[in-house]
């Protein structure tokens, strides 16, 4: 990536998505790969804003290809009955050898098959890819399937590319948080030391309250989650920590959790908590209908 666009795609790493914006709109020298890899940073802050519909109208049939897959990323993110067209779409465009290696049609097909929970396609699209998010995004998916030292080999690529890179740091914190024990201080450190070198976000300090948790602070972790949801009312990672922290510290958690099922689109916790709280109904159900036992 462009030195030129630092700031842009640096915000956006962090979380600090009106700030990405900000920077991407004051670069109106740019032409080229340039324009579009500063468009396509500030078309996925959008969406991370929740400004999906603005991304849609926006980015027009004329757009650049990688263009074209932030549309279909946006769609996909807030329209559930499009979700699969989405996906088909993009494997379309991934079949043509001429778009094979497009960086941000492989990043968006990944996006998209992970927000599905296919997380093998997911790292189909990320394994061939040589851009430092798509490594870095593999090591999320590995992390997530619970294969950190498999996790840790894409990220010992990711150092060889560039070590100081933002993105590097955040997946060395992920990789040391999933290793847990001593390294989960590490990684408490990382999201330490990004925060207080660039500017601390709902994103950081989310990263730095699962930290704290995982080393028992719960009370340090909800002072940190605290600061998270000022900056963002309505993150549901922040809102689903809170939910958790709360519990381990004995106070409520229904605040928390009706929050999370008003926002739009439903966070994946809430659908997996419904689903708990149906089969515990039905599992209630069978047992009142059982006849009794009866005592000899």
């Amino acid at each position: 990536m462009a030195d030129v666009l630092f700031p842009v795609y640096n915000n956006f790493f962090i979380g600090a998505y009106q700030a990405c914006v900000n920077e991407a709109a004051e670069m109106t020298n740019l032409s080229g790969a340039d324009a579009i890899e500063r468009d396509c940073y500030m078309y996925r802050a959008y969406i991370a804003l929740g400004s999906y519909q603005m991304v849609i109208d926006e980015i027009t049939d004329e757009s650049a290809t990688s263009l074209q897959a932030i549309k279909l990323l946006a769609t996909h993110a807030s329209r559930a009955h499009e979700r699969e067209d989405c996906v088909a779409r993009v494997t379309e465009l991934l079949a043509d050898s001429a778009l094979a290696n497009n960086p941000w049609l492989q990043l968006s097909a990944a996006l998209m098959h992970a927000a599905d929970d296919n997380i093998v396609e997911a790292m189909k699209c990320c394994h061939t890819g040589l851009s430092l998010e798509l490594m870095g995004l593999m090591c999320h998916l590995l992390i997530k399937i619970d294969r950190p030292e498999l996790a840790a080999k894409h990220l010992a690529a990711m150092q060889a590319a560039d070590d100081d890179a933002t993105l590097t740091q955040l997946a060395t914190a992920w990789v040391n948080l999933a290793n847990g024990g001593g390294k989960i201080q590490d990684a408490f450190y990382v999201y330490q030391e990004l925060g207080d070198k660039y500017q601390w976000t709902s994103k950081l300090h989310n990263g730095s309250a699962v930290c704290q948790m995982a080393m028992g602070r719960y009370d340090d972790a909800e002072k940190d989650l605290v600061e998270a949801i000022n900056k963002d009312s309505k993150d549901p990672d922040t809102l689903r920590n809170l939910a958790v922290c709360a519990l381990h510290l004995g106070k409520p958690t229904t605040r928390f959790v009706n929050q999370l099922k008003t926002l739009t689109p439903r966070p994946a916790a809430i659908e997996q908590l419904e689903a708990l709280e149906k089969a515990f109904e039905v599992a209630n159900e069978s047992y009142a209908a059982a006849p009794a036992e009866v005592e000899a």
